[in-house]
């Protein structure tokens, strides 16, 4: 019988599947961008909601001004990071797109320097500086086989930016916010928000056959659902800093699985840069984690 550890690497693998099929869908789903948000949201809202209802759990009602306030904030970043992600993909290739939003920690990091006033050691500025590096990498080899890359690229670290920007927003909520409340409440304002952006923007949400809304049922249910899910409850079990590596194989399996099914081929460039941004990525954590070690040794010497 398996062990309570075991199983949470059981379901961290599950996670790792379920997200790493989000961008093939993505790429496959002829809709716009922020209409396959809208509905990924959604329909993860919608999930989210049910449980909450089922359990009986308050949403609002226990939330004060200043935990709202900082919600909207997360909402905002949420919206930006799906917003660019998904459109990133129409641009861009998977393999490109997944490695360079996987690069959210190098801007939590610094944001961190520059909101939280966290002073970065050796470790974390080299982490940034090998992100970086690898991202122009990418950049520059992509734009030189397809000019509109560069675009799907910088919304890709666009997407980058919003996702730090949730997570840092976020920080405090996960504290004391149960994680179905809180993703509840989340997930129905980032969807009102990517509903006005797509009302703006004159996009069409109705008139699909039943295939597309059938990937956009899948995009919801395996990458948000299952994916993030399985993230948040094996941080009962592992540190933030193991969940996050784990998360960093996304890219892995996301070009594995673009290769197989859209037949996008990888370079030895794109590799290089792919593996240059792991790298930074990697020490950035690693460095987060260190850190983390030292305050909680300093607090019980003292």
């Amino acid at each position: 019988m398996m062990s309570i550890n075991q199983k949470a690497v059981v379901v961290l693998g599950f996670g790792l599947m379920a997200i790493s099929v989000a961008s093939v869908l993505i790429k496959i789903c002829a809709a716009p961008a922020l209409v396959i948000a809208v509905y990924r949201l959604g329909f993860a809202s919608i999930f989210y909601l049910t449980i909450n209802r089922i359990s009986r759990k308050p949403l609002i009602r226990n939330l004060d001004s200043g935990q709202i306030k900082i919600i909207l904030i997360s909402a905002v970043f949420l919206t930006i990071h799906f917003a660019t992600w998904i459109t990133s993909l129409k641009f861009t290739s998977v393999a490109s797109s997944v490695v360079l939003v996987q690069s959210s920690p190098i801007f939590v990091a610094i944001g961190s320097i520059i909101f939280l006033k966290e002073k970065p050691n050796g470790l974390m500025i080299l982490g940034i500086v090998f992100a970086l590096v690898g991202s122009v990498i990418i950049s520059v080899h992509d734009f030189s086989l397809d000019e509109n890359s560069l675009t799907g690229n910088l919304l890709a670290i666009g997407g980058a930016i919003g996702a730090a920007g949730y997570l840092l927003s976020g920080r405090h909520l996960r504290k004391n916010l149960d994680t179905f409340q809180y993703v509840a409440v989340l997930y129905s304002i980032t969807t009102i928000f990517l509903l006005v952006l797509a009302f703006g923007n004159g996009a069409d949400l109705i008139h699909y056959d039943w295939r597309i809304f059938a990937l956009f049922a899948a995009i919801a249910f395996f990458p948000q659902v299952i994916g993030h899910t399985s993230f948040n409850w094996a941080l009962a079990f592992f540190s933030a800093t193991a969940v996050s590596i784990v998360a960093l194989g996304e890219p892995i399996g996301a070009t594995i699985l673009a290769y197989f099914f859209l037949g996008e081929k990888l370079t030895l460039v794109k590799m290089l840069g792919g593996i240059v941004i792991l790298i930074g990525v990697t020490m950035a954590i690693l460095s987060e984690g260190r850190a983390t070690s030292k305050l909680k040794i300093k607090n019980q010497a003292s």
